[in-house]
């Protein structure tokens, strides 16, 4: 699933610790990083800021059904 914009970082980083599977940030260049890892979500967190004033295009993929309703209900929140 797409991911657009991020408008409470520390809201949908509580929405990942939520989720009881694997959940992978899917760059533009292609890297998976594993948004269960504390390193991994600073890595996103410092990229998702610093292009806070474009229009991100990130890919969240998920592997939990409920995981991935659970990140669902937080995009189309947004």
């Amino acid at each position: 699933m797409k991911l657009n914009r991020v408008e409470d970082p520390k809201e949908f980083l509580e929405v990942i610790d939520r989720c009881a599977g694997r959940v992978e940030l899917i760059t533009t260049e292609g890297d998976r990083l594993n948004l269960k890892s504390k390193l991994c979500q600073y890595v996103s967190l410092v990229r998702i800021l610093s292009s806070a004033d474009e229009l991100l295009d990130l890919e969240i993929v998920a592997y939990e059904p409920e995981d991935i309703r659970r990140l669902m209900d937080y995009i189309l929140k947004e």
